[in-house]
Parts: structure tokens; C-alpha cells; sequence
């Protein structure tokens, strides 16, 4: 006897426990059941679990019976004509979807020729065992699978075509690649999915070499000529929005040039861009500081007697404007009204970016690189028949990541291009490398796909010869622009009077316990002393009792809250975040005593 769970609640038993299954499973492939319905025996336990539940992963599977798959030419050929379509295979019990659990008792095969009398399911095709993203990687199968998990991520973070309307669309922090192209290399997902409607990467010519060290520890160069042509340029765009909101009392926010006698009145200068309803005019250059939308509201208490006295209402500045470090293009204005019936208004500023120092680059194996250097043409190496870089790749990146893919591409990549044809890259369904080279020796180059290569500086013969060919590359969102900051004075937090924190707030960067360690190892330990002072106080301490004392300014007079006024107070330098734990430590009722002794 077997019990039957259905849903994980037990609802009965059976005698044979296996009959019962495969009776179950061909009740689903006829159609009596729903087709969501899972079975699993588990024999260990001798039990029957049923699923029926949403949350499930299921995948489909071609049913195979003694050896041979439902699935028959005759099906392919209907498709083919569209006279059935994939419902009708999965309703004629041609193809089942399994889950995890019913996967358990299956055997899969991964193509035909694996199958025998035992197995009871065949994959569709290889490629399913990856997902969506890291089925766009070409020759994926020649990748090392960490690699191959890093590059499917990657081209989720690449600039490109993200929607047609992007210029009507108000999106948060957005980035359009100008001249997105389609890989040479490509699989057949690319087709499914329309990847030509929303590329993401340009096809770039990359040589594997060294150039002076500047594409070290996975950096790589880029050539200013392509950059100066166009190459990885894109534009940023992001909203700024602000809505007329009504207070109690029938007070209401403005949207307009503030008036001189508003209360935080910027100066003339900040509104400059500002027309006569107070929103900035289009393709107006902004920088940090200058005012975007004016407006003024309400003051934020007023008393029940202020209410019906207009003087002492004066309205108060709540503009917006540009934070720290924030430029842009007014690219575009909206006008319009929220849920809730008020004004809003909504600025897009654009920004041009081109790339530079600094900026992330990745291929779609998972080799991702920040650029170390842009090289003027004059100075680029060049093959001998004239073929100019514009990425150059360190061959260091190869040999402990095992990306073989990466090569694969730029030999695929060069037969492409001097092809006039997309090469096909699919998970185990990829052209054969023996292939491409031969087709690679035919275009009159070498079948390895290494060049002559000449350098642009001294116009010397390489020794080696260089491994060059056209490879899909990516550019991120991970822009320096968007990540430097620095500061030498600013605002500080009012609790611990030290730097605030973050790009926004014009914070500065902390240096901790690890950071001080490589200062001194560097030996420039004396650096520590500014740089760990950031919340340095002069405190007066009582000498007798070691408490903090009090310092009254307006009276002129400092006294010990324990021993009185009749007693010697020193100033001592500490850090204030060392004040706020002699605070803390003595609301514990703890005495923290300091032990004051003279320098000298």
C-alpha cells in the first residue's frame, strides 16, 4: 500500500503505486487530466505525490515510448506548413511539461542518438538546459561555466536600443547607445527574441596584445579615432518632477519664478534659465546649483492667528535645482496633472557620454574590463594589410578564465565580416571551428587568425604575430562619470559632526582600520594625522574628576558639574564621535574618569 499526497495533504491509498503513476500520466497526455498535473513516486518512502499548485518550474519535454519520440517527422513538417501548432503537440501527448519533482523519475536523453529502451524523455534541444540571457552567449559551450554565468549577466547591464519611444518616456536613469548594431556572431535566440529590434553592443575589430601596461589586470584600450567617430557614444537621460501639492487650509504650492521676498530667495543668476511660468525652456546647458523648476509653498507652521494675517504668511522657496556633481541638457518638458487632479511638471535632462578613462567594457564572456587608456591613431598598431584596432585586449585574461568562446567569437567575428554573413554561435549547435578556419584560409588570411602586425609608433615589425578579429562588444552603465566624486570640505552630519556620507550629499570617503594599514605600510603614516581628524573637538575636561566640563559662553564662566567652579579645566583634543561614547557611556550611569597628564 502507497499513500497518495495531493499538494503535500494526504487524500487516500493505493495498492500499486506504479500502475497508479503511469496511469495518471496517460489520463494527462490524452486529456482527461489538466496538463499542469505532476506525478512523482517516491519508492524510498512508497509514496505518491501529486502537484497541481502554481509556483511550479516546469519545462517541456518530447515523450519518448521504447526508445523512440513521439515527436516524428510528419509533426515537423506540419509546423513547418502551420497546420498544427505547439498546443496541439502538447494536447496530443506529443510533448509534456515536467517539474522538478517529476523529473525525479525521468530519464532524459540530450539528442537522439543518446536514446535507449530506458529512457523516457528527450530535451526539445541542448541549448534548453540555459536560460533566456545566457543563451545570447555565442559558443557558449567552450566557456567555463562561472564565465558563462558573469557574461549572461553582463549584457544585462550593456547600453542599447532599450525602446522606440524612449523620447516620449519619462524613465529614471536611463542610457541610450547611439549606433547599436547586431552581433556578426549570433544565435538563434537572438532571432527569437527580435534582438535586432533592441541591440545592445558594436561589432568592434579587437586585437589580444599589450600595450605599455595599460591594459593590465583586465584593462583595455580603445583607439580615440573610433571614439572620435562614434564609437560606444551614448546619451543619459533622467527625469526631475515636481507637483503643485494643496495643503490643509486651502494653501497651495506655486509653481512660477519665485518673487524677491519669498523666504530663501536664491539670487537672479539661479533662475536665469527659468520662463514666465517658471519651468526651465528646453535645450537649456544646467550645471550644479542652477534652478530647474521654481516654486514656492506655503510657510510650514502657521498658528491660528497667522492664518488670516497675510504679512507674517510670506511663502517659502522650494525649487528645484541641480544637486552636487549633476549637469545636463533640459531635453524635454511635460506638462501635465497626477492622480490626484494637481499640476505636475516633469524635466528631462539629457547628457551626452562618450567614453573615457575609466568606463566599463565587456565582451559576452564574462571578460569585462575598464578602459586604461585612449590611444591617438597615430599611435594605434596596425596590421599589414591596414586594419587598425579599436579595442585592444589583454592576452592575460585568457589563460586563467578559460574563456575559449572569447577566441572562438573573434575568429567567427572576422569570418563574418569578410563573409558578408551572420556566423551561427548556438549552445551545441554552433558551426565547427575546423570550418571557419578553412573558410577564414580561403579569404586569404591565416587560419589561426593571427596578423603581422606593425607598431604605430615606431613603424617596427611586431615579433609576434597578433591575434585579431571583429567581436560583439559591450558597453555598461557602470560609467566613471557617474562614480567620481571627491571633496576637501563640506557639509557634515549633525549627530556626529563628521563628513556626510554618499556622491549626492557631498560626502567624503571613509578611510577605515584596513585603509590606515596600507598607509603606514606605504610609510606616509603621518598622512593619518589630517585624515583622521575630520571630527576633532577641543573639549574642557575637569582635572580633579575627569568629566567633560561645561563652557558657558554667554557668562564667560566654566564650572564642573560635579566639583563646581573652584577647579582647574584643561582643553583636551579628541575625536567628537569619542565624546558622543563618554555621553552615552555615562547616561548607563557608568563614570567614565579621564586621567589627564601633562605633555610635558
Amino acid at each position: 500500500m502507497a499513500e497518495v499526497y495531493l499538494n503535500s495533504k494526504v487524500i487516500g491509498l493505493v495498492d500499486d503505486a506504479k500502475l497508479f503513476v503511469s496511469d495518471v500520466k496517460d489520463l494527462r497526455r490524452k486529456g482527461t487530466l489538466p496538463d499542469n498535473v505532476n506525478v512523482y513516486h517516491k519508492e524510498g518512502a512508497n509514496e505518491v505525490h501529486l502537484f497541481s499548485d502554481g509556483g511550479r518550474a516546469r519545462r517541456p519535454l518530447i515523450v519518448v515510448k521504447e526508445g523512440k519520440p513521439l515527436l516524428t517527422e510528419r509533426h515537423l513538417k506540419q509546423l513547418a506548413d502551420d497546420e498544427i501548432t505547439w498546443v496541439d503537440l502538447v494536447r496530443q501527448g506529443v510533448i509534456e511539461y515536467l517539474d522538478a519533482a517529476e523529473e525525479e523519475n525521468a530519464l532524459l536523453a540530450y539528442n537522439e542518438a543518446e536514446l535507449t529502451t530506458e529512457h523516457t524523455h528527450l530535451e526539445i534541444t541542448p541549448g534548453a538546459i540555459s536560460g533566456l540571457a545566457t543563451a545570447l552567449v555565442p559558443f557558449g559551450n567552450y566557456n567555463q561555466s562561472s564565465r558563462l554565468i558573469i557574461g549572461s549577466k553582463n549584457q544585462k547591464q550593456a547600453l542599447g536600443f532599450y525602446a522606440a519611444n524612449y523620447h516620449l518616456r519619462m524613465d529614471m536613469d536611463t542610457n541610450l547607445l547611439h549606433y547599436p548594431q547586431l552581433p556578426i556572431v549570433k544565435t538563434k535566440v537572438h532571432d527569437v527574441v527580435d534582438y535586432a529590434e533592441h541591440p545592445s553592443g558594436q561589432n568592434m575589430i579587437v586585437a589580444i596584445m599589450c600595450y605599455d601596461g595599460y591594459n593590465m589586470e583586465d584593462g583595455v584600450i580603445l583607439n580615440r579615432a573610433s571614439v572620435d567617430r562614434g564609437l560606444a557614444r551614448s546619451t543619459y537621460f533622467r527625469p526631475i518632477s515636481v507637483e503643485e501639492l494643496r495643503y490643509s487650509g486651502g494653501l497651495v504650492d506655486e509653481i512660477s519664478v519665485p518673487e524677491k521676498d519669498v523666504k530663501g530667495y536664491r539670487s537672479e543668476h539661479d533662475y536665469r534659465f527659468l520662463e514666465g511660468d517658471g519651468i526651465i525652456y528646453p535645450e537649456a546647458r544646467v550645471d550644479e546649483g542652477d534652478v530647474v523648476i521654481g516654486k514656492t509653498s506655503p510657510p510650514r507652521f502657521l498658528s491660528s492667528l497667522e492664518e488670516y494675517n497675510l504679512s507674517a504668511a510670506i511663502r517659502r522657496e522650494s525649487s528645484v535645482a541641480l544637486k552636487h556633481g549633476e549637469r545636463g541638457v533640459a531635453d524635454f518638458v511635460v506638462i501635465t496633472e497626477n492622480e490626484e487632479g494637481n499640476k505636475l511638471v516633469q524635466v528631462r535632462l539629457r547628457e551626452e557620454r562618450i567614453p573615457e578613462i575609466g568606463d566599463k567594457f565587456t565582451s559576452r564572456h564574462g571578460q569585462k574590463g575598464v578602459t586604461g587608456m585612449l590611444v591617438s591613431p597615430a599611435d594605434v598598431p596596425f596590421s599589414a594589410s591596414g586594419i587598425v584596432p579599436d579595442l585592444i585586449f589583454t592576452p592575460h585574461g585568457i589563460s586563467t578564465r578559460m574563456t575559449v568562446s572569447h577566441l572562438l567569437e573573434l575568429v567567427g567575428g572576422k569570418v563574418g565580416a569578410l563573409a558578408g554573413r551572420y556566423v551561427d554561435g548556438t549552445l551545441f549547435e554552433a558551426e565547427g571551428e575546423e570550418k571557419l578556419r578553412r573558410e577564414l584560409v580561403n579569404f586569404g588570411f591565416r587560419e589561426d587568425g593571427t596578423e603581422i602586425f606593425y607598431d604605430g609608433r615606431t613603424g617596427k615589425r611586431m615579433l609576434a604575430r597578433i591575434f585579431v578579429g571583429n567581436m560583439y562588444y559591450l558597453r555598461l552603465r557602470h560609467m566613471v562619470a557617474n562614480k567620481m566624486q571627491s571633496r576637501a570640505r563640506g557639509p557634515i552630519q549633525l549627530l556626529t559632526r563628521q563628513p556626510t556620507e554618499g556622491k549626492a550629499k557631498e560626502g567624503g570617503l571613509r578611510l577605515g582600520e584596513m585603509e590606515k594599514d596600507t598607509f603606514i605600510a606605504h610609510g606616509a603614516s603621518l598622512l593619518l594625522k589630517e585624515r583622521f581628524d575630520s571630527d576633532k573637538i577641543a573639549l574642557p575636561v575637569c582635572d580633579k574628576c575627569g568629566l567633560v566640563a561645561i563652557e558657558d559662553e554667554y557668562k564667560n564662566r566654566r564650572y564642573c558639574l560635579m566639583c563646581g567652579e573652584d577647579v582647574g579645566i584643561s582643553y583636551i583634543e579628541m575625536s567628537y564621535a569619542f565624546k558622543l561614547l563618554l555621553d552615552e557611556v555615562r547616561t548607563l550611569g557608568v563614570y567614565p574618569k579621564l586621567n589627564l597628564k601633562t605633555k610635558y
